[in-house]
């Protein structure tokens, strides 16, 4: 798996790259050691990088053809946990995941993108969910973005299929920015690195309370600000002077 799925830890950030070159599709077993970096991330890092070895971030889910799907609905609806698994593991990521995305994004990659805390594109990147084209219903992808895309965005885009350009995946709300080819990587080493100086207690505040706080109702959410806001401002790190 360490082929197909870099880790590899710089200082306070988990850097985890795809490469099942060339086109980087994401195995389930990829997508199952996926969802067990980012769950365990806060052990070791402050942020997550997600990225990609090759010229596109991710092409879609591909299926070992060692292990052909089950003809019965029961056992082939478990068959596709370690996706649904990987959708809940980077939304419950404790720290931030930063998405770094150049080439192809398809189907699960257009769904990691979107579940990216931060997603950075280049602005040759393009994006879709192919799924309905090959006869398969794009439901994995959509439990992924229904929260995160609006409802037209997400049926214009399975139904039709098409490719659309990084700046509308931003309007999409797939992406966050978009910057020039040659200023990707730069871009989201500067964004990390901000990211990074900031005091701990903080970063995990804020990705804690935007994971909790939308299930609940006004009140709820404001009540959960308020004891979240003394309990983190509280912390001694965030009394340090910033530099």
């Amino acid at each position: 798996m360490s082929e197909q799925l870099i880790i590899e830890q710089d200082g306070r950030l988990l850097k985890i790259k795809f490469n099942r070159t060339p086109d980087n599709g994401v195995s389930d077993s990829m997508a199952a050691a996926l969802s067990e970096a980012v769950l365990n991330a806060h052990d070791t890092s402050d942020a997550v990088l997600l990225s990609s070895v090759g010229p596109d971030f991710c092409t879609g889910r591909v299926r070992d053809a060692a292990f052909p799907p089950s003809p019965e609905a029961y056992t082939r609806r478990d068959e596709y946990d370690s996706i649904f698994n990987c959708y809940k593991a980077l939304r419950s990521c404790k720290v931030p995941v930063v998405g770094m995305l150049r080439g192809r994004v398809m189907g699960f990659g257009a769904a990691i993108a979107a579940l990216c805390d931060v997603a950075i594109a280049s602005d040759q990147t393009t994006f879709n969910i192919p799924e309905i084209a090959h006869n398969v219903m794009p439901t994995m992808v959509m439990s992924a973005i229904y929260d995160r895309m609006s409802r037209n965005a997400i049926l214009w885009m399975a139904y039709s299929t098409d490719f659309i350009g990084a700046q509308q995946a931003m309007t999409f709300g797939i992406i966050n920015q978009v910057v020039k080819d040659a200023e990707l990587e730069s871009e989201v080493k500067r964004f990390c690195d901000t990211l990074l100086s900031r005091p701990r207690p903080a970063i995990l505040g804020l990705k804690e309370y935007l994971r909790v706080a939308p299930r609940m109702d006004e009140q709820g959410a404001i009540d959960y600000a308020r004891s979240l806001h003394s309990m983190v401002n509280t912390a001694a790190e965030m009394k340090k002077k910033a530099h």
